[in-house]
């Protein structure tokens, strides 16, 4: 265990699918790390692992959809992480539409934003996303449900390795 080991498994962050789509081929993944990182514009920031097909595909991508997902909807997070596109087309198994500038957006998803990719940043295995939020929605209104942390995806075994 490393110093910053003490510190990060100390971590429960939230939990979301981004989805893409570029040059025909759409991609998804579970992702843990993602957060606001503006108010004034507002701007939301994902981070894809380089060793990801969705991070291919996100980099030719002009817009990405993050969805959020509540522990009962651990089957559709299995999905996305524990599943790699290079073998399984994940669209297949789930509801989907075609979002704002073509972002896949899952149906069945608490709620979600597609955003347009304002910048990439290289911050060694992962690259930020910083997105401009275009469009949202979620199903219903907001019920004070907790969402899918970290500590509820931990069973699922990564499509990809981390490295």
């Amino acid at each position: 265990m490393t110093d910053m080991d003490t510190f990060t498994d100390r971590l429960n962050p939230d939990m979301c699918v981004v989805t893409a789509e570029a040059g025909g081929e759409r991609a998804g993944c579970l992702v843990g790390f993602a957060s606001q990182c503006s108010m004034r514009p507002v701007r939301f920031v994902v981070w894809l692992s380089k060793v990801n097909r969705t991070y291919e595909v996100a980099r030719a991508a002009e817009f990405l959809a993050v969805h959020l997902l509540t522990p009962e909807q651990s089957g559709l997070a299995a999905l996305f992480g524990g599943e790699t596109g290079d073998r399984v087309d994940k669209f297949a198994r789930t509801r989907w539409r075609e979002g704002h500038g073509g972002a896949p957006v899952l149906e069945d998803a608490y709620a979600w934003c597609v955003g347009r990719v304002e910048q990439r940043i290289d911050g060694g295995d992962h690259v930020g996303f910083v997105l401009d939020p275009v469009r949202s929605g979620a199903r219903g209104e907001p019920d004070g449900r907790p969402l899918l942390r970290l500590a509820d995806a931990l069973s699922i075994e990564p499509g990809h390795p981390v490295d």
